[in-house]
């Protein structure tokens, strides 16, 4: 049955030692439930559960992957030094401690757990934990690099303990530490595997990887090594791969599948509302944000010194303005999204701690003002753009509906739906006009904001180069005064206003949803579903067996 309750409030890492909570704060949002409690008495021991991703992950290698579906995958298979609690503060994991500063906040030292094995039987020691971490910084692929900050070095202290050595001091350091960049992996499966690392990943986890079947299946098993192991109560996970939202939500009804990350909002009212109340639904809001990303700069590579795009939207700021005041924030969300995801403009998410009013200070709907900065800036009309977009249904939903509500505006999109994996790669390469795309999120906002707005960044796929929001990013980054950081990131908005490489439209709500013979499952603050210490909660369930390879999965 649909439940009730207020949106999760968050607690983020400020600075270095310090833990600010953030109070809740008005959004548009619907509410929902964010989780499904697991009783101590209620656990039935052993199962085999089936889980729906809405993507395919891209490569399991925690140093060079970039998915959300992927950060679904991991949260069974790689801990981290840190974690986030339901709470949203940052807790230890892998490390001991929180990590213990120096009086320049420069230099941090991590004590790391003794009882942790890898899953291919090596233990982990400060040894394995450097070589990860340096992995992370230095491989020439790595999409964490630019999170991790001014690391000069890493150094071993003793078995269990590291040092990690910073040029200047880096706020979101630990922050970062509790996603992929804090990933440890073992040096014998590097060692062994080198790249292809994510043919057979090896971290510290509850599950251990057995099988991947591209666009099919991935299948983790309870790993017996895990210090943990004792606190694990399913026997295997299977990820499914089911693109299309209406199979998701049969499969789930049918229990053919057991949880699902994503729900179309278009369906969540009718899953959960079901007459026979066998699912429940997951609601959290997001500190991500959703919207065209544009290509002003992309010529080599996201990470590459950007170069010059010969079309009007990377030529002139002007256009992209025009753009951005064309697009009716709030009526496509509601015709689209029934409502279920919230409306806005910037890339601050208003319920972090460091949003001010700048976050949700956007410009009025305007096509009348919008055809002017088109004529004045001398440009053909209506402007032709590109718009690739992830073949799935509220991808195109959403596109089409943008396409015919700008028409008026001076623009004509001709949209381009693509497989979910090609459009990542055409993003990376700057193979796209324009891209419907987004982020969900995460605890600390430089890595909402630096990785996408900053020079040469890892996410920055549209390519732009700006001195003033570098520094602003830059000086948010150094700076563990909290107040200071809302100033500087509040600026950074703005700029990023003005620029409109990326034009914001929308944030998610964070939708999932699991049958009823399944608790203690969990939408985490950043927006990953929590599903290793989930248990099947009916016998009867956890003994049956779906044959994987009967369900529908759909075309993607």
């Amino acid at each position: 049955m649909k439940k009730s309750l207020a949106l999760l409030s968050l607690v983020a890492l400020v600075g270095c030692s310090e833990v600010q909570e953030i109070g809740e704060q008005e959004v548009d949002a619907r509410e929902g439930e964010s989780s499904v409690p697991l009783a101590a008495d209620e656990a039935v021991e052993g199962g085999d559960l089936v889980m729906a991703l809405s993507q395919e992950p891209d490569a399991l290698d925690p140093t060079t992957a970039r998915t959300r579906a992927g950060r679904m995958v991991f949260e069974s298979m790689c801990e981290k030094l840190y974690d986030i609690d339901a709470e949203g503060e940052i807790i230890p994991m892998l490390a001991t401690e929180l990590p213990d500063y120096s009086e320049d906040e420069t230099v941090l030292r991590v004590p790391l757990r003794e009882d942790a094995v890898f899953s291919d039987g090596t233990p982990m020691d400060a040894e394995a934990v450097r070589t990860s971490l340096e992995r992370h910084l230095e491989h020439p692929t790595s999409a964490r690099s630019s999170d991790m900050g001014p690391i000069e070095e890493i150094r071993v202290v003793d078995d269990h303990e590291i040092e990690i050595e910073l040029a200047e001091p880096f706020a979101p350091l630990v922050a970062t530490l509790s996603d992929r960049a804090g990933m440890i992996m073992s040096p014998q499966a590097l060692d062994e595997l080198g790249d292809d690392f994510a043919q057979a990943p090896s971290c510290v986890g509850p599950f251990a990887l057995v099988e991947r079947v591209p666009q099919t299946r991935i299948d983790v098993v309870a790993d017996p090594h895990y210090y943990g192991a004792d606190e694990v109560h399913l026997d295997s996970i299977t990820y499914v791969i089911m693109p299309d939202h209406n199979i998701r939500a049969a499969n789930l009804r049918s229990r053919d599948v057991h949880l699902t990350d994503t729900v179309s909002p278009q369906e969540f009212d009718a899953l959960v509302d079901d007459a026979t109340g066998e699912v429940n639904g997951l609601v959290l809001d997001s500190l991500g944000f959703q919207g065209l990303t544009l290509n002003i700069g992309n010529v080599d590579g996201t990470g590459q010194p950007p170069g010059e795009i010969d079309t009007v939207v990377a030529q002139e700021p002007a256009v992209r303005e025009a753009l951005s005041l064309a697009i009716d924030r709030d009526s496509l969300v509601d015709v689209v999204f029934n409502n279920w995801y919230v409306s806005t403009c910037t890339p601050m998410s208003p319920i972090s701690t460091f949003a001010d009013e700048r976050a949700t200070d956007c410009p009025e709907h305007d096509p009348d003002r919008a055809m002017e900065l088109l004529e004045d800036a001398g440009v053909d009309i209506p402007v032709e753009i590109d718009l690739t977009v992830r073949n799935d249904q509220d991808s195109l939903r959403y596109a089409q509906a943008l396409q015919a509500s700008v028409e008026d505006a001076g623009f004509e999109f001709t949209i381009r739906p693509m497989e979910w994996t090609a459009l990542l790669d055409a993003q990376d390469r700057g193979d796209f006009d324009a891209i419907l795309v987004g982020w969900g999120g995460m605890i600390d906002p430089h890595n909402n904001l630096h990785n996408y707005f900053s020079t040469g960044a890892g996410n920055n796929y549209s390519g732009l180069s700006d001195p003033e929001i570098d520094e602003y990013l830059d000086e948010a980054a150094r700076t563990v005064d909290h107040d200071e950081r809302v100033e500087l990131y509040g600026q950074a908005v703005e700029r990023a206003g003005e620029l409109n490489n990326i034009i914001v439209t929308y944030r998610l709500s964070n939708l999932g949803a699991a049958h009823e013979s399944i608790a203690g499952v969990w939408f985490s603050p950043d927006g990953i579903l929590r599903v290793s210490g989930a248990a099947f909660v009916d016998t009867e369930a956890a003994e049956e067996e779906i044959d994987i390879d009967e369900l529908d999965l759909g075309d993607d």
